[in-house]
């Protein structure tokens, strides 16, 4: 069996209709992108369609919280680079990490960490994962060495704050 990346990534180019009056995405619609880009890497890569699964076994994931922070603009007609990873994982729940990058992947953007809770569509209550979910989870989880976000982000902004270009200039 074909060994299955842990990090997903896709580009993206920032629309128009997604900025604030200064061309920089505007905030919410981060979690769009980011959301977005999630559920077109696993379809691609992991064969997971959260709609088909909604549609054929009254079963998905809802989002449980948000943590997110902008460390860089994004900006209009930018095309940038999102990566996502699963951090962890237990029955009911997944945590994802999502990642904003710049096309060089040198400055980085925006980071969020996104609970996952897996729902039942038709009980109206969360619901166990599946024995071959959570082999898949397993299989793909990729943990890093902290559980504190902030942590997280300090490392990114101390790390990818500034492209190599900008520091030379």
């Amino acid at each position: 069996m074909k060994k299955l990346p842990n990090t997903l990534q896709s580009t993206v180019k920032i629309r128009f209709q997604d900025c604030d009056p200064f061309n920089h995405l505007n905030n919410a619609a981060y979690l769009n992108y980011f959301v977005n880009a999630r559920e077109d890497q696993i379809a691609e890569h992991y064969g997971v369609d959260i709609y088909k699964m909604a549609r054929t076994i009254g079963k998905s994931w809802v989002v449980g919280s948000n943590q997110i922070a902008y460390i860089n603009p994004a900006f209009l007609m930018e095309e940038v680079i999102i990566e996502s990873q699963l951090l962890k994982h237990d029955n009911y729940s997944l945590l994802v990490e999502l990642k904003m990058w710049n096309k060089e992947k040198t400055k980085i953007k925006a980071i969020m960490w996104s609970s996952f809770v897996h729902f039942d569509l038709m009980k109206q209550k969360r619901e166990l994962h599946s024995n071959e979910l959570m082999e898949l989870f397993k299989s793909v989880q990729n943990p890093i060495d902290t559980n504190a976000f902030e942590t997280r982000v300090e490392h990114f902004k101390k790390n990818f704050k500034f492209s190599k270009k900008q520091e030379v200039s």
